[in-house]
């Protein structure tokens, strides 16, 4: 098995490290350890390795599922790579753009198509074929499910759509969400969908392992709610999916990190505390956001649910990563290279951080921009 380079955080690994100001993070703003009981005694495994039944029942119930179809694990990312290793044989359905494993992992075990928020499918083969993605045009970045439909083939195995969308920011509707789900069903194909910003929505919808059968809903507690360094998701779905994902699970990492687990539950069980402040704080700030791209006069996603959104890049520069390249130089701020997502005419920007942060970055950008018009 061969698999591409994770372009996304190989940039973090060179430039995050020695930078001022991380203005591309991903994730709501740490939350401090101090707000948990962060003993959870022995530290030996999770047993079971699955997780603790009863908080496995309780993530489950917020899916419309229960404690044997859900099993929690090392962030959202191993849920994501235990799902694809479970379910994917031949053919998957990506929706792009999006995060860079939700592509690359698939195309490390089958064939994948890719259908764009605005365009038709691109054909993408192995990892080593190589294929042009086009660019992407101001505006739109909207689900469109026909399309989706369309790139089913006899022999698909899974859709893989990351809702609400990173980079984008965009929430797609539930009945786009429920088309593809259908047809999905029609087809004996499953629809695994990446929800780890779900929660940040105010009013969230359906996880889509609740539609049927052939939902799966990844999850985790890294982004909505700002604890990215428990480690901690989840992977909901059928007894079929959930023992099979078990089975990779025990070639991966066996069980989720037990100080996770203690804390993660002691979150989930706090969470409309949590996630209301949350909530307001990407409020604020993507207000603080969108004015600061109105004075620049730049378009951007239009973000709708999460911390992320793409920002155009401006005639001064030939591409996203010259953009973020030079600012790092410059001003020691880090925005995402829109490259990682097949998006070279924009960057990503994260606005989850502390405020002071974003005020920061914000000013040695437009400061950056100034200079560069």
């Amino acid at each position: 098995m061969q698999i591409d380079p994770f372009a996304l955080e190989r940039w973090f690994a060179e430039v995050e490290h020695g930078a001022d100001v991380m203005l591309a993070e991903s994730g709501v703003r740490p939350l401090q350890a101090s707000r948990f009981d962060t003993d959870p005694g022995a530290l030996g495994y999770v047993i079971p390795t699955a997780g603790d039944p009863a908080f496995r029942a309780e993530v489950g119930a917020l899916h419309g599922r229960s404690a044997d179809e859900t099993v929690f694990t090392c962030g959202t990312q191993e849920a994501n790579l235990l799902g694809f290793l479970s379910l994917l044989e031949t053919h998957a359905v990506v929706v792009t753009p999006t995060y860079g494993s939700l592509t690359a992992l698939p195309q490390a075990l089958g064939v994948v198509t890719e259908v764009s928020l605005r365009t038709p499918t691109t054909e993408t083969g192995s990892p080593q074929e190589s294929t042009d993605t086009p660019g992407f045009a101001d505006g739109g970045w909207a689900l469109d499910p026909d399309a989706v439909v369309e790139a089913i083939r006899p022999d698909t195995d899974l859709v893989v759509i990351n809702n609400p969308n990173n980079p984008t920011g965009r929430y797609h509707d539930e009945a786009s969400m429920r088309a593809i789900y259908d047809a999905c069903e029609d087809r004996d194909a499953y629809l695994l969908v990446d929800e780890v910003y779900r929660l940040l929505a105010e009013d969230p919808r359906p996880p889509v392992t609740s539609y049927g059968p052939y939902g799966v809903s990844t999850g985790g507690v890294s982004k909505s709610f700002g604890l990215a360094g428990l480690r901690f998701g989840w992977l909901c779905g059928s007894e079929r999916v959930v023992t099979a994902a078990e089975r990779w699970k025990d070639y991966t990492t066996i069980s989720s990190p037990i100080v996770g687990q203690h804390v993660a539950r002691q979150a989930i069980d706090r969470r409309e505390t949590i996630l209301a402040e949350n909530r307001e704080l990407v409020a604020e700030h993507r207000a603080v956001v969108s004015a600061f791209l109105d004075e620049h006069g730049l378009a951007w996603s239009d973000p709708d649910c999460g911390v992320n959104a793409l920002v155009e890049v401006p005639d001064a520069f030939v591409d996203g990563a010259a953009l973020c390249r030079r600012l790092v130089d410059e001003e020691s701020v880090v925005l995402a290279p829109g490259e990682a997502f097949d998006a070279p005419g924009w960057v990503r920007i994260g606005f989850g951080l502390h405020r002071e942060a974003l005020d920061e970055g914000l000013a040695r950008l437009g400061s950056f921009l100034d200079r560069h018009r």
